[in-house]
Parts: C-alpha cells; structure tokens; sequence
C-alpha cells in the first residue's frame, strides 16, 4: 500500500494496488504546477486509490481541447493527483508518505515543452508528447 497526503496534513490517500507508468512530465501545465520543473509521478487503477482524509478542490482547465481533472488541497493547495482518464490516477511523487516509493522515471513525456533546465537521466525514454497505447 501507498500512502500520501498534501503539505499542511488536511488531505491524505491510500493506493492499495500495484503502480505503473512512472514517469516524469514537462508539459507546460505542469510546470505551472510545479514551479517549474517537471512532474514525477505514477499511475494506479482508480478502484485501488481513495481519499483517506479531507475533501481535495477539483480543477479541470476549460480552454484545453483534452483537459485533466487536478485534485488540490483546499488549505495549502498542494496537488495531490490527476484524472487523465476514468480508470486511472495519476498520483504526484512530492505527496508520497514515503518517496522512495517511486521508482524513478522510466519515461519523460510532453518532451515538446521541456525547458533547458530540465533533466531527463540517461535510460527515460523521452516523447514528444504521450507514448503510444499498446
């Protein structure tokens, strides 16, 4: 199990199952989320992850043709996962319990906004933009 919870300690979740896709994202809405750098995270099923503590604000952008659903800690707004799609959570590596959790990247995506201070480690297998469902 894996555990996580936003900065001020109001909101925290659990992911009973297995992770996947880890990986590092440097798209432009991320790095708005981040401060700048890129966002480390990984996936789980969305039936094996659930909120524990708190009630986190949902944001989805409206100008977006394919916009994600972003959970955020209402007090200290930190951001807790993403919805891409209905049957998977995308849980950010800065609110695990334990980080060490998280494997490290496997994949860089969204390659087409990285920034020159950005590093991808040597074996992250970089995409312009999402790498192709199989």
């Amino acid at each position: 199990m894996i555990t996580g919870r936003c900065y001020c300690g109001e909101c925290a979740y659990e992911a009973t199952g297995g992770t996947f896709f880890h990986a590092q994202c440097h798209c432009r809405e991320c790095q708005y989320i981040t401060g700048g750098g890129p966002n480390y995270f990984m996936m789980c099923r969305a039936e094996d992850y659930r909120i524990t503590k708190g009630s986190p604000k949902a944001f989805t952008r409206s100008d977006l043709e394919s916009p994600v659903t972003r959970h955020f800690c209402p007090t200290c707004g930190t951001h807790l996962n993403t919805y891409p799609r209905p049957a998977h959570v995308v849980i950010k590596v800065g609110t695990l319990d334990d980080p060490t959790a998280y494997p490290g990247p496997e994949t860089a995506i969204y390659m087409c906004d990285v920034q020159p201070f950005h590093h991808v480690a040597d074996g992250v297998t970089p995409f312009d933009r999402l790498p192709p469902r199989g």
